[in-house]
């Protein structure tokens, strides 16, 4: 750690920083191994399950955290503040791992899902007992890991601690929305019906706010952000924010298993009520609709993941979904022009405004 703060760098190479954010990941993961030796093979065999999952990504929270500080204060101490937003990959890894099990995925990206590798370890060996079980058990008791480990690294990350305590109080709002927007989004696949309000407030509350509001306003506070600072960061990132989710609903069916890492259709085979879902069958003629409604949460091939994509289509709702995804996208990028932030960091979040809305992956 250094000695005092120094100016962190205004140009941005993504690349560099998803490299610099692994390297701060595995160095806590290095510690954990240690605390955990003594409890022997399953305690390893857990923890290279957890290093697997935060492995590779887009760490655009890591990001948005990383730039909500610089939006703020142009001088960081560059380790302590890695660290800081590592964290937030650590929550990250601990909703992936939780939504593939209540998902029953079995995929992420590229691989077996967490419940499921565990699965397959307790079937490989023969063991007793319900291995679909023991592979949930696993899931949740990981997942249960990582989201404690992300508060331990933030608090751990060497930064001011009046920073620290502020940053602190936004994670812990950010961990409550996005467990219950969780619950949201169970509760309305549970029903099997949502409408488009339904589907956004979900999607706003398990999603959006999470993946890039709460990071930037977390980056901010450690900063010592005053309240401008923060309602400025989160009329960047809300819209933002639902912008990414809804392109990532539409990923989730139209993309490419190749890329994506996930089955063709994915959404629909899990049954997915989402924005693009709900405007579909407002949309779609009544035979179609009913169609759609039926498939949802069932198994599909290829043949019929195809005739659900053209209802969705023929129905208007993807040119909709890509409609509000540039009208939300222009309103956060327009924001930064009056926000008041610095502007080096606003290039920066224009970049990754475009980055985070135009992905294929």
């Amino acid at each position: 750690m250094s000695d005092s703060p120094a100016p962190a760098a205004t140009t941005w190479d993504a690349a560099d920083f998803r490299d610099r954010v692994q390297s701060a990941l595995d160095e806590f993961l290095d510690r954990q191994a240690e605390r955990l030796t003594p409890l022997g093979g399953d305690a390893a065999r857990l923890l290279a399950e957890a290093r697997t999952v935060v492995s590779g990504g887009k760490r655009l929270r890591a990001a948005f955290c990383w730039w909500g500080y610089l939006s703020v204060a142009p001088a960081a101490d560059e380790d302590a503040l890695l660290r800081a937003c590592a964290a937030l990959e650590l929550l990250h890894a601990s909703a992936l791992v939780h939504d593939d099990l209540m998902d029953a995925s079995d995929t992420r990206r590229g691989r077996p899902a967490t419940h499921r590798a565990f699965e397959r370890e307790h079937r490989s060996v023969a063991w007793r007992g319900d291995p679909e079980q023991y592979g949930a058990a696993a899931a949740i008791l990981l997942g249960d890991l990582l989201l404690s480990w992300s508060d331990e690294m933030l608090r751990g990350c060497g930064l001011p601690a009046s920073g620290v305590l502020a940053a602190l109080e936004v994670l812990d709002l950010c961990r409550t929305e996005v467990i219950a927007g969780q619950f949201l989004d169970v509760s309305v696949q549970a029903r099997g019906r949502a409408d488009v309000d339904t589907a956004m407030t979900v999607l706003r509350y398990k999603s959006a706010k999470y993946s890039i509001e709460r990071p930037l306003q977390v980056g901010a506070a450690l900063a010592g952000a005053g309240t401008g600072a923060l309602e400025a960061l989160s009329a960047f990132g809300l819209p933002l924010g639902e912008a990414f989710q809804l392109r990532d609903d539409l990923l989730g069916v139209y993309g490419d298993p190749a890329t994506t890492g996930k089955p063709a259709g994915d959404d629909l085979v899990e049954g997915k009520r989402t924005v693009l879902v709900a405007l579909a069958l407002d949309g779609a003629p009544d035979d179609d609709a009913a169609l759609l409604d039926r498939a949802l949460g069932r198994p599909l091939d290829e043949e019929q993941v195809a005739r659900l994509r053209t209802i969705i289509t023929d129905s208007g709702a993807q040119a909709q979904v890509e409609e509000v995804i540039t009208a939300l996208t222009r309103r956060a990028t327009d924001s930064l022009d009056h926000s008041g932030l610095d502007p080096a960091a606003r290039s920066v979040l224009a970049e990754l405004a475009t980055a985070a809305t135009q992905r294929v992956v």
